[in-house]
C-alpha cells in the first residue's frame, strides 16, 4: 500500500526538484522558439525550419545513444515492454506533437512574437493538462482535478495574459488568429509529456524516450516536407549563421528534462514549471538579446504570478 502511495504521491522535495528541472527545459524551449522562428523567417518556410531542428537533434542522439550503456539497456527494456504489450505502439508517437510545435515556431514566431506565441502555447498546454492528468495518461497514474490544481492553472493563464497585455500590435492587425496554431501545439505538449513519460517508465532511461521522440518527429516532418515541396517548391537557401542550427540541441534539453520530471510532477505541474522557465527565458532573451518591445513591467508581473501559480498547483489536498 505504501509503495503505491509513494509512486503516485512523490515526496515534496522530489516534486520541487522535478519542477526546477522542467523549468530549465522551459528556458531551452524559449530560446529554441526564438532561433527556429528566425530560421523559418530566413528560409521562408517554417516546416523546413522544423525539419532542420529535428534532424540535427536526431543526428546528435543517434551518435550518442550507442555509446551509453544505460541507453542500450533501455532500448532492450523498451522492446520487451512492446512485446509484452506493457507499452502500446501509439504511446510512442509523442514526437509528432513536438514536430507540430516546432513547425508552429517557424511559421508564427517571426510575426506573432515570442510573447504572443508563448501565451497561446501556455493556454493550450494548461487547459489540456488537467484532463490528461485526470485520465491517467502519464506514468504517474490518474491525478484528480483538485481546487489548488485548477486555481493554479487559472492563475497561470491570467499571468501569461498579463505578461503580454502591452503587446497589442498583433491583436490590432488581426494576426492573432494565427495564435490558434501554437494553442493547438500547446495542447499537444500536454499529451506529448504524458506519452514520453510512459516510454521513459518502460525503458527506465531518459535518453531512450528522447531518441524515440526525435525520430518520430523527424519522420513526420519528412513526409510533410515532401508534400510541401510538391505544392510550394524548395525553400530559400540555408542561412550562414551557425547559431540558427542549434534548435535541435535545445530541443533535446527540453525533452530530456520533461521526461525526467513528469514521473514525479504529473503533467499539469510539469507544464506549469515549463511555463515558468519559458517566461524566465524570455526575460533573459530581452536582457541579453533585445528584441522589439524590450522587457516590460507587465512581463515581470506575469513571471511572478506564474511562480505563485506553480506553487499553488503543487499543493496536495490533505498533505503539505
Amino acid at each position: 500500500m505504501s509503495t503505491a502511495v509513494s509512486a503516485h504521491h512523490p515526496p515534496t522535495r522530489l516534486r520541487v526538484a522535478g519542477s526546477a528541472l522542467a523549468a530549465l527545459g522551459g528556458v531551452a524551449l524559449a530560446v529554441q522558439g526564438r532561433i527556429n522562428g528566425q530560421l523559418g523567417h530566413q528560409l521562408h518556410d517554417g516546416l523546413f525550419a522544423a525539419l532542420v531542428s529535428f534532424s540535427v537533434g536526431s543526428v546528435l542522439l543517434l551518435a550518442a545513444a550507442p555509446i551509453l550503456p544505460n541507453a542500450r539497456a533501455g532500448f532492450g527494456r523498451l522492446r520487451k515492454a512492446l512485446r509484452d504489450q506493457a507499452l502500446r505502439p501509439w504511446q510512442m508517437l509523442g514526437g509528432a506533437s513536438g514536430a507540430f510545435l516546432v513547425t508552429t515556431q517557424g511559421v508564427t514566431v517571426s510575426f506573432l512574437g515570442v510573447a504572443v506565441f508563448t501565451v497561446a502555447v501556455v493556454a493550450g498546454q494548461i487547459v489540456c493538462s488537467l484532463p490528461v492528468d485526470r485520465a491517467g495518461l502519464g506514468p504517474g497514474g490518474p491525478q484528480p482535478i483538485t481546487l489548488p490544481r485548477a486555481a493554479g492553472a487559472l492563475l497561470a493563464v491570467i499571468a501569461v495574459i498579463i505578461s503580454v497585455s502591452d503587446h497589442g500590435a498583433v491583436t490590432a492587425s488581426g494576426g492573432l488568429w494565427w495564435a490558434v496554431l501554437p494553442a493547438v501545439a500547446g495542447c499537444g505538449l500536454a499529451w506529448q509529456g504524458a506519452m514520453n513519460g510512459r516510454v521513459r517508465a518502460a525503458a527506465d532511461d531518459v535518453v531512450v524516450p528522447t531518441v524515440v521522440n526525435f525520430l518520430v518527429g523527424t519522420a513526420a516532418l519528412l513526409v510533410a516536407a515532401v508534400v510541401d515541396v510538391i505544392i510550394r517548391g524548395w525553400p530559400a537557401g540555408p542561412p550562414g549563421q551557425w547559431w540558427l542550427y542549434i534548435g535541435g540541441a535545445l530541443g533535446i534539453c527540453a525533452i530530456m528534462t520533461a521526461v525526467a520530471a513528469v514521473r514525479v510532477t504529473g503533467v499539469l505541474l510539469l507544464g506549469m514549471s515549463s511555463v515558468a522557465g519559458q517566461l524566465i527565458g524570455a526575460v533573459l532573451l530581452d536582457v541579453f538579446v533585445p528584441a522589439a518591445g524590450g522587457l516590460s513591467v507587465t512581463t515581470l508581473i506575469g513571471i511572478a504570478l506564474t511562480m505563485v501559480a506553480v506553487g499553488i498547483a503543487a499543493i496536495r489536498v490533505g498533505g503539505r
